[in-house]
């Protein structure tokens, strides 16, 4: 590679254009154009980015701080987050709900995620493991 080819790389770097784009304008492989980048530490020319409005707690109504490049954020805390989802039972949309029979009381009973569960409680548990009658 050319003085002159790393000097047009850094100019069209810096002006904002893609590795790809340089590569076919300078006539070099596109992976030769991204190695010089990375180690002259060349990175393009950051756009403003446009302001978006401020995100609040769906629960609580505090300001979340939003991190560029992640997923955008719902609540500004794991408490508000399950405080929310607790009132809110209603939008879960629980798809392995099992019907069982406790093998002590022999009462039906759901549970929720555990197929192989065997009793209601751990009461019934405790009963059934050191035989004490339900």
């Amino acid at each position: 590679m050319t003085d002159d080819q790393k000097a047009k790389i850094k100019d069209l770097r810096r002006k904002g254009e893609g590795y790809k784009k340089i590569a076919q304008l300078i006539g070099l492989s596109e992976n030769t154009v991204k190695s010089f980048c990375r180690r002259s530490a060349i990175s393009r020319q950051e756009t403003a980015v446009p302001i978006k409005p401020e995100s609040v707690c769906e629960c609580c109504g505090k300001k979340v701080e939003q991190i560029p490049g992640r997923k955008r954020r719902r609540f500004c805390s794991d408490a508000c987050r399950q405080k929310w989802w607790n009132s809110h039972l209603h939008l879960v949309q629980r798809k392995a709900v099992y019907r069982l029979k406790c093998r002590h009381c022999g009462r039906d009973f759901e549970v929720y995620g555990n197929s192989h569960r065997k009793y209601c409680s751990h009461a019934c548990y405790i009963a059934e493991r050191f035989g004490e009658k339900a």
